[in-house]
């Protein structure tokens, strides 16, 4: 009877364990060709002509200069209609085609493009790029596309971003318990904080 009781409580500590890890594991993104859920914009804007390479047609425009929070906020932001008016409106080899008549329509009703969230996180949770940003791009000397694609993906290869990564919270503490350098000089390395009012405030 003895063992009996002994086996029982090892079966459910170990039933236990496995529950444990299965909800602690990366949960696999919903959509079958890896990628997260199809998000419709107003206006398809192609990533990959913007920012992709050169050789492909692309015009390697770095991730902040649309994105200009990033580096000094919480959020990376959406650029302003005047930011693409200000190169379109002087781009008259496009000036016709449907996106941007689209986006002058916009300009001309005078209202914003209402674009809607690709990499949208649960409000309890807190992300700052500025933060993520000031480290890996300004004191690792890592390239933009780099820093920003360990989270977003290759989105100079995107017209339409699409959600590429999970960005669990299992994901999230994965990355934070890596070695990663303190700048591109040292060979000192520090993890991410692991406390949990960093990211949940």
């Amino acid at each position: 009877m003895y063992c009996f009781l002994r086996l029982s409580v090892l079966l459910v500590g170990l039933i236990v364990s496995a529950s444990s890890y299965a909800v602690n594991a990366v949960q696999p993104l919903t959509t079958a060709d890896d990628l997260g859920p199809k998000v419709e914009q107003p206006i398809e804007f192609p990533h990959d002509r913007h920012a992709g390479d050169a050789a492909k047609g692309g015009m390697q425009i770095n991730c902040m200069y649309c994105h200009t929070y990033a580096r000094r906020s919480i959020v990376a932001g959406i650029p302003p209609l005047q930011k693409c008016i200000g190169c379109h409106q002087s781009i008259e080899s496009v000036r016709e085609t449907p996106r941007i008549k689209k986006l002058f329509e916009y300009w001309e009703a005078k209202k914003a493009v209402p674009w809607k969230k690709v990499h949208d996180l649960p409000d309890f949770v807190r992300f700052n790029h500025e933060r993520h940003i000031q480290r890996f791009v300004f004191a690792q000397n890592k390239p933009v596309q780099e820093a920003c694609g360990y989270c977003h993906g290759d989105v100079k290869t995107m017209t339409v971003a699409r959600r590429q990564k999970p960005l669990s919270m299992g994901w999230c503490v994965s990355c934070h318990q890596k070695d990663h350098p303190v700048d591109a000089t040292s060979t000192k390395t520090t993890h991410g904080p692991n406390d949990c009012w960093q990211c949940h405030k």
